[in-house]
């Protein structure tokens, strides 16, 4: 060993003792295989051809067994219409969470009343079995996360859902005819009195028909304010209101926040009305739509507009208030500024004063004054309007200033020093930038293609800084191949110090992920348990239903044959079921259990039944026999050593 190398061994031999379990894969250092005895760490480094910043990162994202997370990332589950939650920094996948789809662990969609939540998302009298999740937005209380609710959107079928974080389920579905994709959703104003929908593709608005020439005047855009109940949890439908957008693609937004409170900022795309064609002699949309050099923000007084939909001066479509398009005209509500080209990210700054926006097509993030153009929009100080009379903010007069980012920049979070964090897609890195002096300090290569970012409460009034983490569209070379199809590649970076680290890739085989929040661990509070026990999840009260140990009894009724069964290590009662061939089975399952991860499943052959009983939890299963025979039921958790001996039967007769 040169001197060189002695004087770097000592210099990280400290690192290097720890972090020898962590290269070996968790095993005791001594058994580290080929490349060095156990106390020999430098050796085991060479065979195994890790650097200093190998072991630095992988100290600094190892969590002990029995340790606990830092923080909670919320990913989207992009087609598989789940939501994902990630431990940060280990980066372990802790949980899927069925939403829009089935999700067979938790038994979601499978029997029980997850299948009426899911069904509520139900469009047009189609059965929806997919979804394009791609908004998590947790719920906020004055503008920072309060760690109660998270909410998820679904951009091919308009729909938003509410995802309760005291158990992890999802509770409600909502959906509006009024529009027909979206992609700005879901956002919260910042004490979560709304949940923001914005469509993305223009269509007549209600659901109706009108050839795609009319597009001028019979397609529209529409912002939809999902009105949020904090006491109750669940969306209220009958108290949200939309209103009216001209026929340009909407994009992301986002809610003001302290000096912009009060304010919504929508980006857009395809000011030129371009809709394609290529058969008919149209050039494509990508072209059609990329021929102005600026497209318009949307900047939305939703205050006052909330004031108007209290005054009644709204119209119904689709069964929902909107106020019309000439009505936030008159009303001054809602005002235009041009932005970079193809915008994609629209995020605002913490102390709610500046609004950053990234165009695809440009090399700069613009950031805009927000108190200023709500000064401007208050005395009307308009340079011109757009062809459906919206009052047009001069470009210049509207920003702070640009930052010359690079090619592609799309989204921007923050840190808790002044420093802002964009996505730069084509270049595909992560810029680090001084919101102070518009300058970049930093550039990380990213693995590869990065779309979105989060950090940690990177887009509250009081970010953390600490992680970072780059959502990247393409994998390449980064995992063992799996064939054409690879994984999204998530990068956790380190922000807390001067320069940013790259410490972990992680492969997420769920595609395709779009956006995530990444909130305090200790901001969460789920519960142990289900208390009193016969709880049902979905009305967060004991079920009339529940069946108490020693009460358990099958009952022949006039709607079918009622079952009300228990389950506790290691059996379920009763476990023998007899029906007749026709009837309507109503199964009234509580897990009588309180011990804390004490989880009984519970699967019947050849019934498409398997449903998941949480401690204390009540489930209310309803199906149809048809057929004859004999179809065991049994627990699908492995409970306890007799786990396999907690079974039963369900006996069909021939009717």
């Amino acid at each position: 060993m040169n001197p060189m190398q002695t004087c770097r061994s000592v210099r990280v031999l400290a690192l290097l003792s720890v972090a020898a379990l962590v290269a070996c894969g968790g095993r005791n250092a001594a058994q580290a295989g080929s490349g060095g005895s156990g106390t020999d760490v430098l050796a085991l480094m060479q065979a195994r051809n890790l650097t200093e910043a190998d072991v630095t990162a992988a100290l600094k994202t190892y969590t002990p067994t029995g340790h606990l997370d830092e923080y909670y990332t919320f990913a989207s589950g992009g087609h598989g219409g789940n939501l994902i939650v990630i431990g940060v920094p280990s980066m372990r996948i802790l949980k899927y969470v069925g939403v829009f789809t089935p999700e067979p662990w938790q038994g979601f969609g499978y029997g029980d009343e997850s299948g009426e939540v899911l069904a509520q998302g139900n469009r047009g009298g189609v059965e929806l079995t997919w979804a394009d999740m791609h908004h998590p937005a947790l719920s906020e209380t004055d503008g920072d996360y309060d760690g109660k609710w998270i909410f998820v959107n679904d951009k091919c079928n308009p729909r938003v859902a509410v995802v309760d974080l005291s158990d992890f389920m999802t509770k409600q579905i909502v959906s509006s005819e009024l529009i027909a994709s979206e992609h700005g959703a879901t956002f919260v104003t910042p004490n979560t009195d709304y949940i923001v929908e914005t469509s993305q593709y223009p269509a007549p608005l209600g659901g109706g028909y009108a050839p795609i020439e009319q597009w001028n005047d019979k397609y529209r855009g529409a912002m939809i304010f999902w009105h949020f109940d904090k006491v109750k949890g669940r969306i209220v439908p009958e108290e949200s209101w939309a209103m009216e957008l001209p026929p340009y693609v909407q994009d992301l937004a986002d809610a003001g926040k302290k000096v912009s409170d009060g304010w919504v900022f929508c980006n857009s795309v395809d000011t030129e009305r371009a809709y394609g064609g290529i058969l008919e002699g149209k050039p494509p949309l990508e072209s059609g739509a990329t021929q102005n050099d600026m497209d318009y923000l949307h900047c939305i007084n939703w205050r006052k507009a909330e004031a108007l939909v209290k005054a009644g001066k709204t119209n119904t479509i689709a069964g929902m208030r909107v106020i019309p398009l000439q009505t936030m005209i008159d009303e001054n509500i809602l005002a235009f500024i041009p932005e970079p080209k193809s915008p994609h990210g629209v995020d605002i700054t913490p102390d709610g004063a500046m609004l950053v926006v990234g165009g695809k097509l440009d090399t700069h993030t613009t950031v805009y004054d927000i108190p200023k153009i709500a000064g401007m929009i208050a005395a009307k100080k308009y340079v011109g309007k757009d062809p459906y009379g919206v009052p047009i903010l001069d470009f210049k007069e509207s920003i702070v200033g640009q930052c010359e980012i690079g090619l592609g920049p799309l989204h921007t979070v923050f840190d808790d020093k002044g420093f802002a964090y964009t996505s730069v897609f084509i270049e595909t890195v992560v810029a680090k930038w001084s919101l102070k002096d518009l300058k970049v300090v930093q550039k990380i290569d990213t693995h590869f293609n990065i779309g979105h970012l989060v950090a940690a409460e990177g887009d509250t009034v009081s970010p953390d800084g600490k992680y970072l983490i780059a959502m990247n569209k393409w994998s390449l070379d980064r995992f063992s191949p799996v064939g054409p199809l690879l994984p999204q590649n998530f990068q956790l970076i380190d922000i807390g110090g001067e320069k940013m680290e790259l410490l972990y890739d992680m492969p997420l085989p769920l595609g395709e992920p779009h956006y995530a929040q990444m909130v305090k661990a200790d901001k969460i509070k789920p519960i142990d348990v289900y208390k009193p026990i016969g709880m049902n999840p979905y009305t967060e009260a004991v079920d009339v239903n529940a069946t108490t140990a020693g009460k358990e009894r099958i009952e022949r009724r006039d709607d079918g044959v009622h079952v009300f069964m228990t389950s506790v290590r290691s059996h379920f009662s009763p476990d023998i079921v007899r029906v007749k061939v026709g009837d309507t089975v109503h199964l009234h399952v509580t897990n009588v259990e309180q011990a804390r991860d004490a989880t009984h499943g519970l699967a019947i052959g050849g019934q498409n039944i398997n449903v998941s009983l949480e401690p204390g939890k009540h489930c209310n299963i309803k199906f149809v026999v048809k057929k004859e025979g004999v179809f065991p039921f049994y627990c699908t958790e492995f409970c306890s050593a007799l786990h396999i001996e907690m079974a039963g039967y369900l006996l069909v007769e021939p009717k």
